[in-house]
Order: C-alpha cells, then sequence, then structure tokens
C-alpha cells in the first residue's frame, strides 16, 4: 500500500496519525445523535435541554478553530497535535464517567476544544509532510476520507454502543483510540522547529469572539423564559454584542489581528460563510432531528436507526467521486449550491411529510437521502469552491479555516434557534413539525442567497452594450 502511494514508512505513519486525529473529530459529531433519548431518559432532561450536548461541542469547536490554526502555526503541529489530542482524550473520559447532565455538558465543550486544537494540527501534519502536489493530493484524499467515515460511522456505532452497552461508552470508546495515538504520535511524529516570531496572533480575540458566541447562544435558547428572568436574558445579549463589537475593532487595530478584516471585501467569500453557516444548521438540526424522529416517533431502536442511515453515507461517497466531477463541469458554483440546498429543502420538506403519512419510513429515508446523501456533498463543494474564489494565495489558510469556523457556529446556533421555535409552538411529537420547517427556511435562506450569487456573477460576465447600440436605444426612447 505505502510503494503504491509513493509514500516512505514515516511518511506513512504520519498520515495515519493524522487521519486518526480527525476520524476521531468527526465520530463525535455524529455518533452522540442516537443516544439522545437514551440519555434524556437517564437524566430525565427535554428536548431543549439535550441538544446542549451538540451545541457545545459545535460551538468551542468552531470558536477556537482559528486559533488552534495559529497555535499550530506558532508553537507546532506535534506540539498541538500532542495538546488537543490529550484534552479530546481526557475530555472523553471525564465523559463517560459523568454521572450528572452539567459535568457531561462541561466535558463535551472540553471535547470541542480539543477538536479544534486537533483538526488544525492534523492537517498541518499532512501538508508539510507531503510537499510534492500529486502526491500531497492523495495523501489529502485519504485524509478527507477518514472524516467522511468518522461522519458516516458515527451514526451506526452510536446506534448499536446504546442500544447494547450503554450511552457512556460513545465517549469512552475514544479512549483508547486516542491512548495509543499519543503513543505513537511521541514516538514517531518528528519534533517541531522552534519559530522565531515575535509577533504572535491575536488569540485574545478568538477567546471573546467564543464567549459572544456562547452568551448569544444561551440568550436565544432562554428567550422563551424571558418574563421569568429578564434581567439574565437581556444581560446576555448586552454582553455579547459588546463583546462582538470588541472584537471587530480588535481586527482593525491589533497589529496582528485574528483575521486580516480585508478578506471581507469579497462577496463571494461573505455570501459562502453565511450560507455555511446556514448549512450548519440544518445538518446538525438534522441529526438531532431523525434520531428523535427514528427512535421516538416511529419506536426504532437506536441500532436500527443507526444501520437505516448507513446507506446515505455511502451514497455521499459515491456521488462524491462519480457525480460530483460531472455536474462541475455542467454547471457554475453556485450553481451546484443551489442545487445542494435544493436537495437539502426537499429532504426537509420528506421529513415534514412523513409526520401525516403512513407509512412515514419511506418518507424519512427519503429525506435522509436528499440531506445526507445528496445535499451535503453538492454544498460542501460548491461552498468550498466559492469561500477561497478571488482570495489571495497568501490567505487560502485562513478563508478556508473560516468557512470550518462559520458551520460549527452556524450548527450550535441554528439548533439553539430551532429548540427555541419548538418551545414556542409546542408539539406531542419529539421531532415537531414547525423544527422541520425550521429546517426548510434555513435551506431557503441559503438558494436565495446563492442565486443572487450567481445573478452577480452572471451580470460581471456580460458584455456591456456598444456605443453605437446605446445612442440607437437613446434615440428610439427619445
Amino acid at each position: 500500500m505505502t510503494e503504491k502511494l509513493g509514500m516512505t514508512t514515516s511518511q506513512n505513519r504520519i498520515l495515519i496519525l493524522a487521519s486518526v486525529g480527525t476520524f476521531v473529530e468527526a465520530l463525535d459529531i455524529a455518533i452522540i445523535n442516537l443516544t439522545i433519548p437514551a440519555i434524556q431518559e437517564q437524566f430525565a432532561i427535554d428536548n431543549d435541554t439535550v441538544q446542549w450536548l451538540q451545541t457545545l461541542y459545535v460551538l468551542f469547536f468552531g470558536g477556537f478553530l482559528i486559533i488552534g490554526g495559529k497555535l499550530t502555526d506558532q508553537i507546532g503541529r506535534r506540539a498541538m497535535f500532542l495538546w488537543g489530542s490529550s484534552i479530546f482524550l481526557l475530555a472523553s473520559l471525564g465523559a463517560g464517567l459523568a454521572n450528572e447532565f452539567i459535568s457531561l455538558a462541561v466535558f463535551r465543550a472540553l471535547q470541542g476544544l480539543g477538536a479544534a486544537l486537533l483538526m488544525p494540527a492534523s492537517l498541518a501534519l499532512v501538508t508539510h509532510t507531503f510537499q510534492e502536489p500529486k502526491a500531497r493530493s492523495r495523501a489529502i484524499g485519504i485524509f478527507s476520507s477518514f472524516a467522511a467515515i468518522g461522519s458516516g460511522a458515527g451514526l451506526s456505532v452510536g446506534g448499536l454502543i446504546s442500544t447494547y452497552w450503554s450511552w457512556h461508552w460513545v465517549f469512552l470508546i475514544n479512549v483508547p483510540i486516542l491512548g495509543l495515538t499519543l503513543l505513537a504520535a511521541l514516538k514517531f511524529l518528528p519534533k517541531d522547529i522552534k519559530l522565531t516570531t515575535n509577533n504572535p496572533s491575536d488569540i485574545f480575540s478568538g477567546i471573546i469572539l467564543v464567549l459572544a458566541l456562547l452568551l448569544l447562544t444561551f440568550g436565544l435558547h432562554d428567550l422563551i423564559h424571558f418574563e421569568e428572568r429578564p434581567y439574565i436574558i437581556t444581560g446576555c445579549f448586552i454582553v455579547s454584542i459588546l463583546l462582538i463589537s470588541i472584537f471587530i475593532r480588535r481586527l482593525h487595530t491589533h497589529e496582528t489581528p485574528l483575521i486580516q478584516p480585508q478578506i471581507f471585501n469579497n462577496t463571494s467569500l461573505i455570501i459562502s460563510n453565511i450560507s455555511f453557516f446556514l448549512l450548519g444548521a440544518l445538518f446538525i438540526g438534522f441529526l438531532f432531528l431523525v434520531s428523535l424522529l427514528l427512535q421516538k416517533d416511529l419506536n426504532y431502536s437506536a441500532a436500527s436507526a443507526g444501520l437505516m442511515l448507513v446507506p446515505f453515507s455511502i451514497l455521499s461517497a459515491l456521488i462524491a467521486k462519480f457525480a460530483i466531477p460531472t455536474i462541475t463541469d455542467r454547471f457554475t458554483t453556485p450553481q451546484v449550491g443551489i442545487l445542494g440546498m435544493g436537495f437539502m429543502f426537499a429532504g426537509a420538506a420528506a421529513l415534514f411529510t412523513s409526520i401525516y403519512v403512513i407509512p412515514a419510513l419511506p418518507f424519512v429515508l427519503l429525506g435522509a437521502a436528499c440531506i445526507s446523501g445528496i445535499g451535503m456533498t453538492l454544498c460542501f463543494t460548491s461552498l468550498s469552491v466559492l469561500g477561497v474564489k478571488d482570495v489571495a494565495k497568501e490567505n487560502y489558510g485562513i478563508a478556508s479555516s473560516l468557512t470550518s469556523t462559520t458551520y460549527f457556529l452556524g450548527a450550535g446556533i441554528g439548533l439553539s434557534i430551532m429548540t427555541l421555535v419548538d418551545k414556542l409552538i409546542p408539539s406531542n411529537l419529539a421531532a415537531s413539525p414547525v423544527s422541520l420547517i425550521v429546517l426548510g427556511s434555513y435551506a431557503m435562506f441559503g438558494i436565495g442567497l446563492l442565486v443572487f450569487l450567481n445573478y452577480s456573477d452572471n451580470r460581471k460576465i456580460s458584455p456591456a452594450p456598444s456605443p453605437v447600440k446605446q445612442a440607437v436605444s437613446s434615440q428610439k426612447t427619445s
């Protein structure tokens, strides 16, 4: 295998270690979803409380992701890989042993922090180990496939563990994996070269941003209880706005800002990031709701629900390999995104329909196919390209990190908005109709943004009318 891919033994070891890192962080986004009913039963909590386990993970992941990338550049790839893996391991152990929901939520947030440090370090190990373009492309392909495998395996593994063991093991399973990874990393990863830079990035701004988003999310989540605690909720919004203002000011005044503000002068990048925000809100919301729909509303076991959803991860891989090249040749990048968001909307509509028809399962599986199997692949491909379109080469790294950050922040905030609306319009169903309408609205908003971008791009490339035609036109009107 190593010889066929043109890799040395040392390169192969580094690639495997880095791939395990991205596998674990992707696994833990998906693995918890089918254990949600079991966690609710043990702690006697409702949907809007249990969603904090996913919200905290993705908010800490997304919020600290850019910081993780900056620290990887400053401290070193090996050091940050070890730190990220260690934090993730200890947080997983704490979550697996937790006997109270509060402690479980705290350890879940720390898992997100560990993932935010681990992911950039893992990718940096791959890109710096493989310098030759073709070898680098193959290595990144293998690295990315581990993330896809982790996401796909998370649903089935989580369901099986929840059914035949207990929910605690969806966290404890990380401990031996990361323990062996840490031992191998200490032995095989090359030591970091110390940098001589005297201009560290503005890490403090990243911490300000995370605090602002946490307060904003908490305010949105508890908005329905405004009459009971108006000062706390109002204070959350005021402090959040104040912190965001400080963050924006520091971007323009700090010598080495966390993000160069000039990067936001790019319309394609802005629309890509807003669309990624909506995509994160839609997809993580889908994972949350489909678990409740299959287990609580349709009474399937966690194992059965997980196995039902596995084929759609395979479908996603097939779409990426065989359909994406043809689609991207025939359509513009925004049009591919519109197509993807269209499938996401169709998936939400199918899930909504499943509530009112018998049998419901075919519509649930159709919705999963549209969202997880097709729409997600098309959207990710399109929005990733749009996120770096017209961006200077030296800013590719930060532009790519920014799209990942907005995706995870959208996941956390979007989930809170969905549960807020669900509380405002309660239902006797675990996956309520209004929650599915919110999912569909995310897709519709995304379609609108991408249609606007496509229209703008078409106007840019349209030939301007000649002076003669303008003169003739003016004579006719006069």
